[in-house]
């Protein structure tokens, strides 16, 4: 009965399109980087720091932060 649903017009098995790949992680925070630096406040700053401690951009937000202080 399941294969009768899946199947096409031409009785072959219905396939689901494939999958992309995964995305780059580090491509992912450099743009939540970006989209942070876009917002310009220390609260957007702020979050991106404490979600991406440890990554380049992490430094890159903390001196942003620390120029928006001054």
């Amino acid at each position: 009965m399941v294969e009768k649903a899946n199947a096409d017009d031409s009785g072959k098995a219905w396939r689901a399109p494939s999958v992309p790949p995964a995305r780059d992680p580090s491509a992912a925070v450099a743009e939540e980087y970006e989209l942070a630096r876009q917002k310009g406040t220390p609260e957007a700053l702020e979050l991106f720091i404490t979600r991406h401690p440890d990554s380049t951009q992490a430094e890159k937000a903390r001196e942003d932060l620390a120029a928006m202080k001054r």
